[in-house]
């Protein structure tokens, strides 16, 4: 059988993704009652950082360890990946040690290439054109909550990043229609547009986006490694606040959803962002946890 991979949605088909929705789902449900599973017992996910975080190393960790797993966490200091080692060389090497490999990089290539040499399933837990984890995290929220995305409206409001690059996948995936609000000069990738030009609409006005929506969802302006561009982009997104005045023009019970960390008064307001009614973002955070959990059960019973 062939090592599968997930290097961005389009690895899974339609039937795939929302096997692992409710999968995730139920795995929640079973951590709730305190009924514990040890699908894992024995099996070692390697976690390698080129970027640092916060939800991605907790949920992967804590993943591991509640399933019976163990994760080792690599950063470029701790390998010889970062020395220079080609990426070939690593992938050879480290996939013969452990079960799988999650890595958070800056260049997607550098997945490819290490997911080309490895004998374990490999996982990106973000790069510079994709964020695939947050993306089965935020779908498994909604559904929590509103059922299946299929039919609906899904707005998205900021930059065309590596998070709008996984929703334009989402919506192909999942049947929504996708509206995407970015200003001039910082529109999604043409070809993934294309690809997905039955689903998705990019605009340049927030409120032609959001009008209608059932569910928004926003990313900070400045991704790590663009920092450089922070005062550029703070002028290019200055109408592109997500705020209590832009959700009233989406459906009376439209969702907002925001992958964190969160710039308070800049991408949405702090008001909003608050506001339990509207904002599921705590969900969405925790979600990456059985999310997570559910997609390394699959990658490992379809590698076998």
């Amino acid at each position: 059988m062939a090592i599968r991979h997930f290097l961005t949605l389009m690895d899974l088909s339609a039937e795939e993704l929302k096997h692992i929705i409710e999968r995730a789902i139920e795995l929640k449900n079973l951590r709730r009652q305190g009924i514990a599973t040890d699908l894992f017992r024995g099996k070692v996910l390697g976690m390698i950082f080129e970027k640092s975080s916060t939800r991605t190393r907790v949920s992967f960790e804590a993943g591991m360890a509640q399933m019976g797993g163990s994760a080792l966490f690599l950063s470029p200091r701790d390998t010889q990946l970062g020395r220079g080692e080609p990426v070939e060389d690593s992938a050879r090497v480290i996939s013969r040690m452990v079960d799988m490999v999650m890595i958070r990089t800056f260049d997607h290539q550098t997945l490819e290439r290490f997911a080309t040499y490895s004998r374990v399933p490999v996982i990106n837990a973000l790069s510079d054109s994709y964020h695939p984890c947050q993306l089965l995290a935020d779908i498994q929220t909604y559904m929590e909550y509103r059922g299946n995305p299929e039919g609906k409206v899904v707005a998205w409001v900021g930059d065309g990043n590596n998070m709008c690059h996984s929703y334009i996948n989402a919506a192909r995936l999942c049947g929504f229609e996708l509206r995407i609000a970015c200003p001039q000069g910082y529109e999604p990738d043409d070809n993934l547009v294309a690809a997905g030009r039955e689903q998705v609409k990019v605009v340049h006005n927030p409120v032609d986006a959001v009008r209608g929506a059932d569910w928004v969802a926003t990313d900070v302006w400045a991704s790590m490694g663009q920092e450089r561009e922070q005062q550029v982009r703070t002028r290019a997104f200055e109408h592109f606040l997500v705020d209590h005045q832009l959700m009233r023009h989406a459906n009376s019970n439209a969702l907002f959803m925001h992958c964190l960390p969160a710039h308070r008064g800049e991408e949405v307001s702090a008001d909003l962002l608050e506001d339990e009614n509207i904002s599921v973002v705590w969900d969405e955070a925790e979600n990456r946890l059985h999310a997570q959990k559910a997609l390394m059960e699959f990658l490992q019973e379809h590698s076998a």
